[in-house]
C-alpha cells in the first residue's frame, strides 16, 4: 500500500524539489518565470545572477539545474520580497549555494568586482499606467524603477565576455528590447517565441543576449496542443519542476 501524498502547502507553489512561498511578494509564481528558469542556458556556468529576484523562483530553479559548485546570487529591491526569497532559499536543498541581497540592482552592480556567466531577469515591462493596489506591485510591474536601457547597462557591467543575459517579455516589448540591446552592443544569440496553442500567435518571447557575437538560433514553443493538454515540448522543458508531470 503506497504512502499518502503530503498535502500541498498554501500561500505558494509546490515544485518537485522545493516550495516557493509568495504571499509577501507583489508578483506571484507564473508561467513566465517557470519558462525562463527552465529555458536559460546553464552549460559551463560557475556563477549566476538573478536581477529582480521576487520570491526567488528563478534562483531556485537554476540551483536545481546546476552542479553543487555553481554559486547563485539574486538582488531584489523590495525588502519584504527579498526576505521571503531568503526564506525560500534557506528551506531549499541548495541553501549553501544561494545568496539573496536586498538592494537596488543599479547601485549594487557598481560595487561588484566579479562577473557572471549567466544573468537572468523577468523584468517589469509596463509603462506607467493605471495605479496599482500597492507600491510593491507597481514596482514589480512598471519600468519606472528599472527601465530597460538601465537594465541592459547593468547586465553589461556584470556579464562575462561570453556569458548570456536572458529575459522573458511580451512579444512586442521583446522586439523593442532587442533593438535597444543591439544598439547598446549586445548580440542576440537565442530566441524562443512562445504561443499558448498552435492556432494562436506567440504572446511571449524568451531572449538570450551575449556581449560576444556568434551564431543565432530561433525556435517556437507551443504550451498546449490541440487537445489543450500540455505539449510534448513544454513537458520536456518543465517536467523536472511540475508535480503533475
Amino acid at each position: 500500500m503506497s504512502e499518502p501524498k503530503a498535502p500541498l502547502r498554501r500561500n505558494g507553489f509546490t515544485f518537485k524539489q522545493f516550495f516557493i512561498a509568495h504571499d509577501r511578494c507583489a508578483m506571484k509564481v507564473s508561467t513566465d518565470g517557470i519558462l525562463l528558469g527552465a529555458w536559460a542556458p546553464v552549460a559551463g556556468v560557475t556563477r549566476i545572477l538573478d536581477i529582480g529576484a521576487g520570491s526567488g523562483l528563478l534562483a531556485l530553479m537554476l540551483a536545481q539545474r546546476t552542479p553543487q559548485s555553481v554559486q547563485i546570487e539574486a538582488v531584489e529591491l523590495d525588502a519584504e520580497a527579498a526576505a521571503q526569497a531568503r526564506e525560500n532559499a534557506q528551506a531549499s536543498p541548495w541553501a549553501q549555494r544561494l545568496a539573496i541581497y536586498t538592494a537596488d540592482a543599479l547601485a549594487w552592480s557598481q560595487l561588484q568586482t566579479q562577473r557572471y556567466e549567466l544573468i537572468v531577469c523577468n523584468p517589469p515591462y509596463y509603462e506607467k499606467g493605471v495605479e496599482c493596489a500597492t507600491p510593491a506591485r507597481e514596482q514589480a510591474r512598471y519600468t519606472t524603477t528599472l527601465d530597460h536601457t538601465a537594465l541592459l547597462n547593468c547586465a553589461a557591467q556584470l556579464i562575462t565576455e561570453e556569458g548570456f543575459f536572458c529575459v522573458i517579455l511580451p512579444v512586442e516589448v521583446g522586439e523593442t528590447f532587442s533593438r535597444q540591446a543591439i544598439t547598446q552592443g549586445w548580440h542576440l544569440r537565442l530566441r524562443t517565441d512562445v504561443a499558448e496553442t498552435p492556432e494562436r500567435l506567440p504572446h511571449r518571447v524568451l531572449l538570450a543576449f551575449s556581449p560576444f557575437p556568434g551564431e543565432s538560433f530561433t525556435d517556437r514553443l507551443i504550451i498546449r496542443g490541440p487537445d489543450h493538454h500540455y505539449s510534448e515540448a513544454y513537458c520536456g522543458l518543465t517536467q523536472d519542476f511540475y508535480l503533475f508531470m
